[in-house]
């Protein structure tokens, strides 16, 4: 499965949990908020001022190994 930046947090994480400590790591630790596990990648890369292209690369890059 490849990771694309419309799909919700909470869908993210179910692919692979371990994908919520990956996205700690690139600064958004609010993973685990209610919010923002129906928000999307997208959308949460926003509110945090992060590039998304960069999150999904970082993502993919981890699900590859």
């Amino acid at each position: 499965m490849e990771i694309k930046k419309d799909m919700i947090i909470a869908d993210i994480i179910a692919v692979e949990p371990n994908l919520a400590g990956v996205l700690m790591a690139c600064g958004m630790h609010c993973v685990g908020c209610p919010s923002a596990q129906g928000e999307s990648l997208e959308e949460a890369c926003f509110v945090h001022g992060m590039d998304v292209d960069d999150v999904v690369k970082t993502l993919n890059e981890y699900l590859k190994k």
